[in-house]
Parts: C-alpha cells; sequence; structure tokens
C-alpha cells in the first residue's frame, strides 16, 4: 500500500474533543516477541483510557504475534502500511543474521529503521484522536491513564528544552537537522529540542498532516523522501514540524518521562533491579529493559511480580 497524504499541512489542529480516543502503538518483531508478551500482559492489568492496542510488524511476523490479538489488541502487517516496493529481506553481510528492506527509492533500511516509518503509517491506518507510542521492551508497573496525554483540547508533546545546544548529542542533532530537511524547514532554521523518548503520544491528525507537508515539499512519497535520508528519528520529525511549522498549535510542552529506561550497560542483578525500580520517579508508571542488553525476561516478570506463562 502507497497511500498519498491531501497536503493540509499548515492548518492549526482543531482541539481535540472533549474525551478524545486513544490508542497504544507498538512496533515489534520476533526476537522480542516475549518481551512484548509481558507488555501486553501489563497494559491490560493497568492502562486505562486506551480504545486499542495495535502491534506492529513484518509480514513474516504475523503469525507469531497473532497469539497476542484480542477484541481490543490488533497485529498490522507492515504490508498494510508501507509501500509494496519495499523489499524484507535477510542480509548477505551479516551472514544472513539481521533483515535488511531494500528498494530503488530509499537507501537500506535496517529493522529500527522500518519500524519507525511503521509507526508514522499507522496513522493512515488507525481511527483513534491519539496514538500513544509505547516499545516492546517496556512493561508498566503502576496504574496509568492515556488521559495524561490530553488537556484543555490539546495533546501532550515531549520535548527535552535545549539539551541538543550541549556536547555529545552530534548524532540526535544530526537528526534534527534530516527531519528540517524532510519538512521543507529553512536550513539555516536550527532547533536544540530533544522529542525523543518512549511513552509518548502525538495527535493523529497531525501525523497525517505532516507526511502531507513532507510529500507537498519534495512531490514524492513520504516513506521515499524518509527513507532516503537513512539517519532519522521519527520523534523529531513530529516534534519539529509541531514547533517549527504550527509554532506549537495543537499541542502542550512537558519535559517528564512516564517510562523510566535503562538503556545501556550490562543486564541487572536482581538487586540492581529493585534500586532501579525503586529509584522511578512519581510521575513514572513503566520500566524500559532495552532488549539489547540482554536481561532475562523470565528474570523481570519474576521481579515484577508476574508468574512464568
Amino acid at each position: 500500500m502507497n497511500k498519498r497524504f491531501v497536503p493540509g499541512a499548515l492548518a492549526d489542529p482543531k482541539p481535540l474533543p472533549g474525551t478524545p480516543t486513544a490508542a497504544v502503538v507498538t512496533a515489534s518483531y520476533a526476537p522480542d516477541f516475549e518481551r512484548c508478551r509481558l507488555l501486553c500482559e501489563t497494559i491490560d492489568r493497568y492502562v486505562s483510557g486506551a480504545a486499542h492496542h495495535y502491534i506492529l510488524v513484518e509480514h513474516r511476523d504475523v503469525a507469531l504475534f497473532r497469539r497476542l490479538e484480542t477484541s481490543r489488541r490488533s497485529v498490522i502487517d507492515e504490508r498494510e502500511l508501507l509501500p509494496r516496493w519495499l523489499h524484507a529481506l535477510d542480509d548477505p553481510l551479516s551472514l544472513f543474521r539481521r533483515r535488511v528492506w531494500l528498494s530503488l527509492k530509499t537507501q537500506p533500511l535496517r529493522g529500527w529503521h522500518v519500524q519507525q516509518l511503521r509507526r508514522i503509517a499507522i496513522s493512515a491506518h488507525a481511527r483513534e484522536d491519539v496514538l500513544v507510542f509505547c516499545d516492546s521492551d517496556v512493561a508498566f508497573l503502576k496504574p496509568f491513564d492515556c488521559g495524561a496525554f490530553w488537556r484543555d483540547g490539546k495533546a501532550r508533546l515531549f520535548r527535552r528544552e535545549g539539551v541538543l545546544a550541549d556536547d555529545g548529542h552530534d548524532e540526535h542533532l544530526l537528526w534534527s537537522r534530516n527531519a528540517g530537511s524532510a519538512l521543507g524547514i529553512d536550513p539555516s532554521r536550527t532547533s536544540v529540542h530533544d522529542y525523543i523518548s518512549t511513552l509518548i503520544a502525538w495527535r493523529r491528525d497531525t501525523v497525517l498532516a505532516m507526511c502531507g507537508q513532507i510529500e507537498k515539499v519534495h512531490g514524492r512519497g513520504w516513506v521515499e523522501v524518509v527513507g532516503q535520508a537513512r539517519r532519522f528519528s521519527e520523534c523529531m520529525i513530529y516534534g519539529r514540524y509541531v514547533d517549527d511549522l504550527l509554532e506549537g498549535a495543537g499541542h502542550f510542552h512537558a519535559s517528564e518521562e512516564f517510562c523510566r529506561i535503562h538503556w545501556t550497560g550490562e543486564a541487572l542483578s536482581d538487586d540492581e533491579f529493585r534500586r532501579f525500580v525503586g529509584a522511578m520517579a512519581p510521575e513514572q508508571v513503566a520500566i524500559g529493559m532495552q532488549s539489547f542488553i540482554g536481561t532475562d525476561i523470565g528474570r523481570i516478570r519474576r521481579l515484577i511480580g508476574l508468574d512464568e506463562a
């Protein structure tokens, strides 16, 4: 599927309805299945205010993830979201251990690139007003109402103010510049804000308008434009669209993170894990254990009080 987005890019978003609908969105893949299953269990236990949960996966992973479907949870094949000219293959350069997405219209893309494209593309498939993005290596530990993502008809835009002005953020600065290029923002108009986190929300109508803006500027499909850069962040594209082109319309800013994440390093011992959970800020309701760190999922289940399934 190769949806064309009607450019309506710079129209101010209308206020959200009094009680907007929300959906949780998770992009995942087969090696993270058990982590995603844990996420689903904790969403069902703790999360309210979401009408649906969409899990976005590669075509070959659909059958596996169908085991997680319920009346309020759907598995979406990326073939329903992304153009058919984007082909997923086993990569011989990694001795076929990794996947690569190839086309004549983009740079070669890895799974983490395509997961970002799926998160943008779900806006044309879903019908909910607010899309809440949650990675598959997250687990909720406390009750959470998705109503936290809207206020007075506006959606919550996560933003770390000015952090990119400090040293050590070269990659994020590149992502920000590439976001500006995709959106047609004057290169001299730089941004020092960071919009990247997990457990954040976007307005669906704003994502559609953002894609329309990209297509209007470049005269090509947004997947082709974004995929040509290769080094990009979907969060940066959305954040810069809202702040630089909409001047924040339809949104309010917040920097508190709802999820405490163990980004790098080694797997935590039981005591380290308990200290990590104990150090959660009052507003934090979930934890993220980056899957590449290798923390045993069975141990995580035990430590957060869920029996092995």
